[in-house]
């Protein structure tokens, strides 16, 4: 089984990498999907997470209401801590039931956008980076997904630089050119993935 670390900063197209390398054959274990599976209604996680910050997090149809809580979280560390200890240990579980399920012969892509930000890169046979300028990270930003030139820059900051994203990267897709281009390269990157894993 080769596990591979697969991440980017904000607007460089990492989901658009994740979904080819789904289509390949990667398994692909989505820290994010997973993160708001476990607090889905009916799941012992959004019992644990009312219990702890009461009905008021829920919407009316007793969903979780994820801007209420992320007020309270974001503003408040010890909050945030115990919002963690709920969600963590359900997210690993998850990944865990996921990566047994999995073929020996897997290649298993981790998509973790905080994996330079958590030092993750050593948990990793390898580390892809989905890497785009500065300017086109904006552009995408601002157009595609409609946020302002401050917001979309306040999120670039507050990400890890593209350069200490480079330093642990293994592997490299530049991602800013278009999507044959990106097609082929995740082409490459596959061969390259399927190698490594053949040679165990």
């Amino acid at each position: 089984m080769l596990r591979v670390g697969l991440t980017g900063g904000i607007g460089a197209g990492k989901s658009e990498v994740s979904a080819r390398l789904a289509a390949r054959g990667a398994v692909i274990i989505d820290a994010d999907k997973i993160a708001r599976e476990v607090v889905e209604p009916g799941t012992p996680g959004l019992a644990a997470v009312v219990a702890e910050f009461g009905e008021q997090v829920l919407l009316p149809d007793g969903s979780l209401d994820r801007e209420r809580l992320g007020s309270i979280v974001f503003a408040d560390a010890d909050r945030r801590a115990a919002l963690n200890a709920i969600v963590h240990p359900l997210v690993g579980e998850r990944m865990n039931e996921l990566v047994e399920a999995a073929p020996q012969d897997a290649v298993v892509v981790y998509d973790v956008p905080l994996l330079t930000e958590n030092n993750l890169a050593g948990l990793y046979d390898m580390v892809v980076v989905v890497d785009v300028p500065v300017e086109t990270q904006l552009a995408r930003l601002t157009g595609a997904r409609g946020m302002s030139e401050e917001d979309a820059r306040a999120r670039i900051a507050a990400q890890a630089t593209r350069e200490e994203r480079l330093k642990i990267a293994d592997y490299v897709i530049d991602n800013s050119g278009t999507l044959e281009e990106l097609d082929a390269a995740v082409d490459a990157l596959w061969t390259e993935l399927e190698a490594r894993s053949a040679a165990g």
